[in-house]
């Protein structure tokens, strides 16, 4: 059996395209991807602000972000901020978050099958992110995704270039999965 190649395909790239640009109609089709994640209880607690490079959506996330982050985003066509609802009118959704993620993971592999490159972002400010949209109490931002046509490495400061070029390695699954017991793992 091969792993999907959908899956072995995807990666988190930095160099972006500054000059590409990635149509709402595609953004659409990335969010409809998402919107069919399975969730707790089909909770669907995912949702998504959505800036195009050059619009103000994009330069409030881009604001928000860690100056790092700033090195490179910049240069992706859209940011989306993901965020979950944390409750609704049954109460608390303690696995809002492992929804997003599935939603997010789809989103990413609906890019890569169409030859776009994504990038999720853990380093910016929720709090910004909520002063600069208003976003509700109830609703937590938790994760940036960078997308756009993957770029020439050599736009990037030199350490993120060497980045962008060295192998991509996964932990292998004697490291990740057990049976049994902790630690003991699951396939040889």
């Amino acid at each position: 059996m091969d792993l999907n190649p959908l899956i072995a395909a995807r990666w988190s790239p930095r160099a972006f395209d500054a000059t590409a640009e990635v149509a709402p109609e595609v953004v659409r089709l990335l969010l409809e991807a998402a919107r069919w994640a399975a969730s707790h209880g089909n909770t669907q607690p995912a949702r998504f602000l959505v800036g195009y490079r050059g619009d103000d959506t994009f330069e409030r996330v881009f604001g928000a972000l860690r100056p790092g982050n700033r090195t490179w985003a910049g240069r992706a066509s859209v940011l989306l901020v993901g965020a979950v609802v944390t409750a609704d009118e049954r109460g608390p959704l303690p696995n809002a978050e492992f929804g997003l993620g599935l939603a997010v993971q789809n989103l990413v592999l609906q890019a890569v099958e169409l030859g776009l490159a994504t990038h999720q972002v853990g380093g910016f400010s929720p709090e910004e992110l909520r002063t600069a949209f208003g976003i509700p109490e109830d609703v937590r931002p938790v994760v940036v995704v960078a997308v756009g046509v993957l770029g020439d490495p050599d736009a990037l400061p030199a350490d993120l270039a060497a980045r962008e070029r060295r192998e991509r390695v996964r932990k292998p699954l004697a490291e990740t999965a057990y049976t049994g017991e902790w630690g003991r793992p699951a396939f040889g």
